[in-house]
């Protein structure tokens, strides 16, 4: 099989055969492609076995079977921002140093050998020429402008964004906490504000620096705020001057419960568990403002804050606006439930970015969570539905009956609801850690995860910041005479 060429503002010639692109690089991304993978691997060594002498008695020549002409080669290209897929449930950890940053990634080329990887981000798709436009790190150097690229399958699964809101002084003063980027710059600021409230004098300044405030009481937030705090009570017994009655940890939630995955008992329970550890849990609560670096709330309260981490949802990626593929009232693409795109022939999509009808539901009209949960089993009906498809075999509908959320709330704390049985404090928490183990993609991320569990049981909690990764060249900028502030 030729593969055809990335070029600049061009685009490439067909492939002889079929070409499936998979745009995005996380849940639904890597495992479609890892799936298609094997599939094709597995399809391929069959064949061979299927018309080797050796296993099939003496044969001077191969026989051509109308099934054996009708096979056609197949490319794989993944199209992904990050060279790497994020487990995301593992950021918390990563963020309160349980687990190393790198382990709770996994690398795309990796894990995909038989696959083609283009790091770069897509910014336009044209469907009726099968033709999309491609961002990347090849063609930004060159400062040529965009690539275009050509397909004969889509899989959309570029995932979500953080869904923000016109609130004053948020994108000056917040933070996210959807990357690895984000989950460590987090906690090396949590850190410094630590150091901060240490060496100053001032004490509203002191105050600000130890007043960590957090909106959305979904798993992103609560679970975040839980290993923070755990993390931040622990390095408070090393500074002479901070005790951990000194920190305060607001919880910011616009409905009225928190962790609804996991039912409203939990929830309930959730909220009493961090109240207890001294976190003001406000419910029916908004953030109005943060400008000044003050956080101010709709039931009146203001806080003076150095630290603002918006998790309060997600919205679906700009590239589905910037497609001509049919979308639904929500932004997302409207599919069948064999997870093509509804009314459109050669295009999937599934995960995040994909409104697929809950066949397990009895209430009309209802849709799949978009959660991991479902976007790992989806990829694997997906990958098989594209394979028959391009067969011309029966496709196969997705249908997958929730069974349930698990939740930490810091070390040896947690709740689940899980196929309709409620867990709470350490059991919870041990199923947590179970399930995401098991989640994981690749034993070798699953042994190093495990590994890291264990020596963090042994020895102390690690504390130490490593903010200056941030502005790496800032050292050698002073020693070279420049401004480091200003490169």
């Amino acid at each position: 099989m030729v593969k055809a060429e990335i070029s600049p503002g061009t685009t490439p010639a067909p492939t002889p055969g079929a070409r499936i692109l998979v745009i995005g690089g996380g849940y639904v991304g890597m495992y479609t492609a890892l799936r298609l993978q094997r599939k094709l691997k597995s399809r391929n060594r069959n064949r061979k076995r299927k018309w080797n002498p050796r296993n099939g008695g003496p044969q001077k020549s191969r026989p051509q079977s109308n099934e054996a002409e009708a096979e056609i080669e197949i490319e794989i290209v993944v199209v992904s921002p990050d060279p790497y897929m994020t487990y995301q449930p593992f950021l918390p950890e990563a963020a309160a140093g349980n687990i190393s940053p790198r382990h709770v990634v996994v690398p795309l080329r990796r894990v995909l050998p038989g696959c083609r990887v283009v790091i770069g981000e897509a910014t336009s798709i044209d469907h009726a020429k099968r033709t999309v436009t491609l961002k990347t790190l090849g063609s930004e150097a060159e400062g040529n402008g965009a690539v275009e690229l050509t397909y004969d399958e889509l899989v959309l699964a570029p995932g979500s964004v953080s869904r923000t809101l016109p609130i004053p002084g948020l994108a000056e003063h917040a933070i996210g906490f959807k990357t690895v980027e984000e989950a460590i710059g987090l906690r090396n600021h949590v850190i410094e504000q630590m150091d901060i409230a240490s060496s100053t004098r001032d004490p509203v300044i002191r105050a600000a620096a130890l007043t960590f405030v957090f909106v959305g009481g979904g798993y992103a937030g609560v679970e975040a705020l839980a290993e923070l705090e755990d993390m931040a009570r622990y390095a408070s017994r090393y500074y002479h001057n901070i005790k951990a009655e000194d920190l305060k940890w607001i919880l910011v939630e616009a409905t009225g419960r928190i962790l609804p995955e996991v039912g409203e008992e939990m929830g309930r329970y959730a909220v009493r568990e961090l109240r207890a550890r001294n976190i003001d849990v406000r419910l029916d609560t908004r953030l109005d403002s943060c400008e000044d670096r003050v956080a101010a709330l709709s039931d009146g309260a203001r806080f003076p804050t150095r630290t603002i981490v918006w998790t309060a949802g997600v919205k679906p990626h700009p590239i589905l606006a910037a497609s001509d593929l049919p979308r639904n009232e929500h932004g997302r693409l409207s599919c069948t439930a064999k997870l093509s795109v509804d009314g459109v022939d050669h295009a999937w999509s599934a995960g995040d970015a994909a409104a697929v009808p809950d066949l397990t539901s009895d209430e009309p009209g209802k849709e799949c969570a978009p959660n991991a949960q479902h976007a790992v089993r989806q990829a694997k009906v997906l990958a098989g539905n594209i394979l028959a498809s391009l067969r011309g075999e029966p496709l196969q509908d997705y249908r997958h009956q929730y069974v349930g959320s698990v939740a930490s709330l810091g070390l040896h704390k947690g709740v689940a609801h899980v196929y309709g049985r409620k867990l709470k404090g350490y059991p919870a928490w041990l199923m947590h850690r179970t399930y995401h183990l098991s989640r994981v993609p690749t034993f070798n991320r699953k042994a190093r995860v495990l590994a890291e569990w264990t020596l963090s049981g042994l020895f102390k909690r690690e504390i130490v910041s490593l903010g200056s990764l941030e502005h790496p060249r800032a050292e050698f900028e002073l020693a070279a005479g420049g401004d480091p502030k200003n490169p």
